[in-house]
């Protein structure tokens, strides 16, 4: 068998499994988030900002993996849910920081207990061990193909 053929199976491609398993545990989170008004889109950048509060817009973007275009909007809505104030650098005036709000703040020790109950439902019947090596393949296989997307030739320099 090929790995055409083998990967025809989508139950045997491991970006189809991620996808899946992404999918379902971001609905998981967003049933606990969307209570207290945080959208899965906010949540990327409420995590992303609780560990470094005043990123800059573009530093927030690199973070959570998100183009910049995309992070405006969320930022949009964040600062209208009032979980963000952004602000000019004085350093700088081309460069935005990203700063949470007391209500974000206190957000924090309310969501995260929230990360840890669906980390154990997606993680149950699981060894240590087995936890162990699942963080290390993913962790493995997004290098694996941050550098391969590095790698990749543009559409421009195809031509």
């Amino acid at each position: 068998m090929s790995d055409a053929e083998f990967y025809a199976d989508p139950t045997h491609s491991i970006g189809y499994l991620t996808r899946i398993a992404f999918r379902a545990f971001a609905r998981a989170l967003e049933v606990r988030t969307a209570p207290h008004g945080v959208s899965a889109g906010q949540w990327r950048f409420l995590r992303v900002l609780w560990q470094e509060d005043g990123l800059t817009q573009r530093e927030l973007s690199r973070r959570v993996g998100m183009r910049e275009p995309t992070t405006v909007i969320a930022l949009n809505s964040l600062e209208r849910s009032n979980f963000v104030v952004r602000q000019k650098s004085v350093e700088d005036r081309r460069k935005v920081h990203v700063y949470l709000t007391p209500e974000a703040k206190a957000l924090h020790a309310v969501l995260m207990p929230a990360v840890a109950q669906v980390n154990a439902v997606a993680l149950a019947g699981l060894t240590p061990d087995e936890i162990a090596i699942l963080r290390k393949a993913l962790t493995q296989v997004g290098r694996n193909l941050a550098v391969d997307a590095d790698d990749a030739p543009s559409m421009d320099s195809a031509a």
